[in-house]
């Protein structure tokens, strides 16, 4: 019996497996390298130095396309042959094909081994279902694969890819909402990363069961289609990454702020009251939500005639007090004639369909609901222009949950299908599609003005779109922590905008906990509040004087450090580096990071190292990598690579700037509108090293910066030269600040010169 087909008759059905074999001819053209085997064909494409696409089909799709991957390949390559390989070289891989039997191994330019094919296994089919075996090197170690649980290390974890509404999760549950095929593995002191783009259910095996021989990924069905990344070094994998599947815009500035949600706010009475307390109580805040009563009988695009009988007039008010208003908008269209969206989604036909043409319906909020098929580019269109109901009484907010899609029972058949396609070959993307059609047509509606969306549900490349939260949490210690893994998780994965439900979703948290996952949102990308109906209220003033005043000290934490967040994010529209980072992309290869002590700990942009703590205790254990470093609060002086025991009350998280370390703030705020005393503080902190922070703002509000209207500086500190400088400034806007005030620390006995300069081409540097 040939290698490539094996018959288990232990299946009451014969299923065949089938292992691709030998290589039996192949071409070059158009930039395509075709091989072929008895079995399938593969195509391999060059994309950069760094990244190579591999694609294994028995059916190629003539259209070849993808929801995540944005750039074109390059239009030609040149490779070598010999008796036993096809090799592949750029100036960074060097891809061997090995001809008898076909398998892809990838090496560095320098011939170190990055990740192989198994050499018995390689890729096979088990009916539709299509996997790939890798080796698995000594101490390999994985990260990634955006929302999933467990540890920081996925090695010797399993996981399934398949978009879940997952309202009681646990720590250990999984699938989840979300799908990233990507992750990125650690070995002998090189880093690889493997992009499979496949919306089927998928598989992903670091391990689990193997004898530590190999791992696995595959997919029910489609491409074995994957594009793996070979830059050294995790940061430059994850730019890769995003430089092939986009990488976001710049948020609204008012979406950084506090936002505060329930499921629900019951009435326009109650939102105004709530908003007009945050005001009394002077504790900053920018957004408040309306959940899924705010609507008529839950139907989209309608407002409660009873509760929220004026919706201009309700935000007016919110606007005339500094607020942003977000609503919730879910895919399940109500069976009702009569009602707009219904009438005309049926007039045009534009709604899923079982396989005989009758729209299928399920169970959602509303009771019978239709599903808009936001694979298709008219119903996308119609759908974003439907946000007039919102946009006109002046919502800048969307967002989009229940969009895995879900039904009540969660298992919507297979047979049903969006367009041309059955729902299992799209069900992972249908979020990211929904997010799509939002954020297209909010931009097309609202002008020049950024709409800020979210997404419960996403895939890949749903970065160009929206922002994410981790779904329906717990109010427990444990979710907390796990919350911050899947917030660091889904930055590897391009999502830099990323919040969790502060307090947990379902149950009710203690005061403390509710103190100490406030201290944490503060350095959360999104930092919103919000609770299940039945539980206790969320809102600061909820848990007593002495935790309210720690609150808002919290939160006033965060607008301080606005213009630092602010710039991060910047950075994350350049090179996709994520504003919250697992300690693993910038220190791969020191084990502690992966301690389950200390695998939550994260980098909060460049400068900042968080510390999540459980609320019931007030000492931890904290890894310091590399480096030296400061606490945040006192400025008492670590050398990193040890581990310290610290005071941590619930009136201070363990937080630490990086020495050498750049923190632009301001003073506080009670929202981003509001303009403040026009002193930028920019602090630093000593160190040995050289250092330098891209300062970043425009209006915040607006797409001019995208023809160049935004004011950027790199601030610049020198140990040798003991300076400070600002460069020139980059962009025709003028900065909202009028004042620059350098804030030193651990620089004893070191007084700054009384004058700043700023000389003829705008460049300002201060002696220390």
């Amino acid at each position: 019996m040939p290698l490539s087909t094996f018959i288990y008759s232990g299946y009451p059905t014969g299923m065949n497996l089938e292992i691709a074999g030998n290589v039996q001819g192949f071409k070059q053209q158009d930039g395509i390298l075709t091989i072929k085997t008895a079995e399938a064909e593969a195509r391999v494409y060059i994309y950069s130095p760094t990244i190579i696409r591999v694609s294994i089909s028995k059916n190629f799709n003539p259209d070849d396309p993808s929801f995540a991957v944005i750039r074109q390949p390059l239009a030609d390559f040149d490779f070598d042959e010999s008796s036993a390989n096809i090799d592949i070289t750029t100036p960074a891989l060097k891809l061997s094909i090995q001809k008898s039997p076909l398998r892809f191994n990838f090496f560095t330019a320098a011939g170190s081994s990055l990740s192989e094919d198994d050499a018995r296994f390689g890729t096979n089919w088990q009916g539709e279902r299509v996997t790939c075996y890798r080796r698995l090197f000594e101490g390999e170690q994985f990260i990634g694969l955006g929302e999933k649980t467990g540890n920081l290390d996925r090695r010797s974890a399993a996981y399934v890819n398949w978009n879940t509404d997952a309202p009681n999760h646990t720590p250990e549950s999984d699938p989840l909402y979300k799908t990233f095929p990507f992750f990125i593995g650690l070995h002998s002191g090189l880093t690889y990363g493997l992009f499979l783009d496949n919306t089927h259910k998928s598989y992903f095996d670091f391990g689990a069961s193997t004898d530590e021989e190999t791992s696995w990924f595959g997919a029910d069905g489609g491409d074995l289609n994957y594009y793996f990344f070979g830059a050294q070094g995790v940061a430059k994998i994850i730019e890769d990454y995003t430089g092939l599947t986009g990488r976001m815009e710049m948020p609204p500035l008012w979406s950084l702020g506090y936002q505060q949600c329930r499921w629900s706010y019951m009435s326009a009475d109650e939102v105004l009251n709530i908003a007009q307390t945050f005001r009394k109580k002077q504790i900053p805040a920018d957004v408040m939500y309306c959940d899924i009563d705010y609507m008529d009988d839950f139907k989209i695009f309608t407002w409660n005639k009873k509760t929220f009988p004026k919706p201009k007039q309700m935000l007016d008010k919110l606007k005339a007090m500094d607020f942003r208003l977000v609503t919730i908008v879910d895919p399940g269209i109500k069976v009702e004639e009569g009602y707009k969206e219904y009438d005309e989604g049926i007039e045009q036909d534009y709604f899923a369909k079982y396989p005989d043409g009758e729209n299928y319906t399920g169970y959602v909020w509303p009771g019978r609901c239709h599903f808009p098929d936001f694979f298709r580019g008219e119903v996308r269109e119609w759908w974003g222009a439907a946000f007039t109901a919102l946009t006109q009484p002046g919502v800048e907010g969307f967002w989009n949950d229940m969009n895995e899609p879900a039904a009540w029972g969660q298992n919507i058949p297979w047979i049903v299908k969006f367009g041309d396609k059955f729902m299992p070959e799209v069900r992972n993307a249908y979020g990211m599609q929904m997010a799509r059609a939002t954020y297209d047509g909010t931009r097309k509606i609202m002008g020049n003005k950024r709409p800020f969306v979210l997404t419960r549900a996403a895939y890949s490349g749903t970065q160009r779109y929206s922002a994410v939260w981790t779904g329906d949490n717990t109010g427990t210690d444990a979710h907390m922590l796990l919350g911050q893994r899947l917030v660091n998780s889904l930055g590897i994965t391009g999502m830099s905008f990323i919040g969790v439900d502060i307090g947990g979703f379902s149950g009710n948290p203690t005061p403390e906990l509710m103190v100490r996952w406030n201290s944490l949102g503060a350095y959360t990308p999104m930092f919103r509040n919000h609770a299940i109906q039945g539980s206790k209220m969320r809102e600061p003033w909820e848990w007593g004087k002495n935790n309210e005043q720690t609150i808002k000290k919290d939160i006033e934490q965060r607008y301080k450090l606005l213009p630092y967040l602010y710039s991060s994010f910047y950075q994350s529209t350049q090179t996709g580096l994520p504003v919250s980072r697992t300690l693993a992309i910038e220190h791969s290869f020191d084990g502690n990071v992966f301690d389950e002590r200390f695998q939550n700990e994260f980098m909060f942009g460049d400068a900042m190292l968080v510390a999540p703590v459980e609320s019931t205790k007030l000492t931890e254990d904290v890894y310091l990598p590399r480096g030296s470093w400061y606490r945040l609060s006192s400025d008492k002086f670590y050398e990193g690579e040890q581990i310290v025991n610290v005071q941590a009350p619930l009136t201070d998280l363990p937080v630490f700037v990086k020495a050498g370390g750049i923190i632009p703030m301001q003073s506080v705020v009670q929202s981003t509108n509001e303009k403040g005393d026009g002193i930028l503080q920019v602090h630093v902190w000593n160190g040995r090293e050289a250092n330098s922070f891209i300062y970043y703002e425009d209006d915040g509000v607006s797409y001019d910066y995208e023809q160049g209207i935004y004011y950027k500086r790199v601030i610049s500190f020198n140990p040798i030269e003991k300076s400070l400088s600002l460069s020139s400034v980059e962009g025709s806007s003028k900065s909202r600040f009028m004042q620059l005030k350098f804030v030193l620390h651990g620089f004893d006995g070191v007084k700054l010169q009384e004058e700043i300069i700023e000389n003829k081409s705008g460049e300002i540097e201060v002696k220390l």
